[in-house]
């Protein structure tokens, strides 16, 4: 699918400010939602929904369908009578610039807990409020009762991965599932109500936005967590042995983002049991997930064409194989059932990328990824350089995984940068042809002027930030996913600026 010419900026919503530790759907969404339409914006891209896995990574959640009851603004439970004012009204202290996932789980917990036994209250005697519960979940009737009773069983066992549980229960036997569903009842309808929550205010939220003309770019990743209900409620799915252990895990070789490789950890799918079945659990994920979002992101396309496969036992992802996937069947079983060639996708083609992958991604006229970051290796033809672009790619001046582009920039001066960073600072300040006083507006200018359909700028590289902002560090295990916007950052001058660059290089909406 083509997009035309247009422009966005990336911002996942656990980075927006606000009094309760962490972003949100809340009227904080709404004011960065205006501001992107001021600006002359068409695209709002952000990461995935489902609720974070450690340290609060939105690529290891504990379900591929659910989302992140964090999120849930407590303030619009009180606008909706689920939530009292004196509930909400002394929150905790917390860093202005950082989420702390820990805190904020049990806090928004202990809202959501409330509203629970307020909705509990009301539901019977109140037949609007139960029209728009039985009419938001019957959106997730594929998936919320499993999801729902997964999440009860970790409550009562402590979080504990489920393959530790009682054998029966791990092994979803019947009688054991029913007994659970009986004796956890309340604890299961707690969490279809917090699903309701979430997904009730996300589509309120995503309302909102497209009737500003703002469109939602949502990321897919390609594996899910082990510890999950996807691979709880269907292990013959994946490759797990018979204690229901992986077999193999995901990663990537060794690149230029870490010397070993990323060891994932991700349990990879049994594709000709998937294929057996018609790819009907991808068919399902795709069709739930443009619920929420209008356009998909395909996280590690790469992976659609073969998957580096590496012992469970390896500490790093140094010694895996390739080997093969069949994406084409995948894409072609997804693309007939939910409408043919004209799906909303993006293929995140970066890294190495084989001929194979690149006539993957052509075959269904998928646009391509460019990182202007990536540019600056002498090379005339390296694709990310902005005269390389052809009209069907999504150039960015940085992902969520790169440093800022301020911070990039700082890195490749002094003493401590190699030589090889040094050339590509020098590179890039002659191509752009700029003292580079103004990094980030130079980036945002070359991949605004460029002919990429779509571009797309980090809100970070927007505010010209340093390291400090950066989103997260490929193969770190602590300290991402928590930077956060301080509040009043988004001004008027910083709006008209960025809808400046958007009209002067044609990228504004249609009137």
């Amino acid at each position: 699918m083509r997009f035309g010419r247009a422009s966005g900026v990336l911002l996942h919503p656990t980075s927006l400010p606000g009094p309760f530790g962490i972003g949100g759907f809340g009227k904080e969404a709404r004011g960065f939602v205006d501001f992107l339409a001021g600006a002359g914006q068409t695209f709002w891209q952000i990461m995935p929904l489902g609720p974070p896995g450690y340290g609060g990574s939105p690529y290891s959640s504990t379900s591929a369908f659910a989302g992140n009851v964090s999120l849930i603004s407590p303030e619009e439970l009180v606008a909706v009578g689920l939530l009292d004012e004196s509930d909400v009204g002394d929150p905790p202290t917390f860093e202005a610039d950082q989420a702390d996932h820990g805190r904020i789980i049990t806090l928004k917990r202990g809202f959501l807990e409330k509203a629970f036994h307020q909705f509990k209250g009301r539901v019977q005697g109140d037949h609007e409020l139960q029209r728009d519960y039985e009419s938001v979940l019957a959106l997730a009737a594929s998936w919320v009762d499993d999801y729902a009773l997964f999440a009860a069983l970790k409550d009562v066992h402590g979080g504990a991965v489920w393959s530790t549980w009682e054998p029966a229960l791990a092994r979803r036997e019947a009688a054991a599932l029913a007994d659970a569903q009986r004796d956890l009842g309340d604890r299961v309808e707690a969490h279809r109500f917090f699903q309701y929550v979430f997904l009730r205010q996300w589509l309120d939220l995503k309302r909102y936005a497209n009737a500003r003309g703002i469109r939602v770019i949502g990321d897919m990743p390609l594996f899910v967590a082990y510890d999950s209900a996807d691979v709880w409620a269907r292990p013959h799915l994946w490759k797990l042995d018979a204690d229901g252990r992986p077999t193999v895990v995901a990663g990537v070789p060794p690149d230029a983002f870490s010397a070993t490789g990323q060891l994932w950890g991700n349990p990879l799918y049994d594709w000709d049991r998937l294929r057996d079945e018609g790819f009907g659990w991808w068919i399902d994920r795709m069709r739930e997930t443009l619920k929420l979002v209008d356009v998909v992101r395909l996280d590690h396309f790469r992976g659609f064409a073969a998957c580096w496969e590496v012992p469970a036992t390896a500490q790093t992802a140094e010694h895996g194989t390739w080997v093969e996937v069949p994406g084409h069947a995948l894409l072609h079983a997804i693309t007939d059932a939910l409408g043919g060639s004209d799906l909303p996708i993006i293929a995140e083609d970066l890294g190495t990328i084989t001929v194979d992958v690149h006539a993957l991604r052509e075959e269904f006229g998928f646009p391509s990824m460019r990182v202007l970051q990536f540019a600056w290796s002498g090379d005339p033809h390296n694709p990310h350089l902005p005269h390389e672009y052809t009209t069907n790619v999504i150039a960015y001046t940085g992902t969520h995984d790169n440093d800022t582009v301020v911070g990039w920039f700082a890195s490749r001066s002094g003493d401590t940068a190699a030589h090889a960073e040094r050339l590509e600072r020098s590179n890039c300040l002659r191509y752009l042809g700029t003292d580079g006083a103004h990094i980030n507006w130079d980036f945002i200018r070359a991949v605004q002027m460029s002919v990429a359909d779509v571009s797309i700028v980090p809100l970070q590289d927007l505010l010209g930030l340093d390291s400090t902002a950066r989103m997260n560090t490929p193969g770190r295990a602590t300290g991402n996913w928590s930077w956060r916007l301080r509040p009043g950052t988004l001004t008027a001058e910083l709006s008209a600026r960025l809808r400046e660059t958007t009209e002067i290089y044609g990228r504004l909406p249609a009137p």
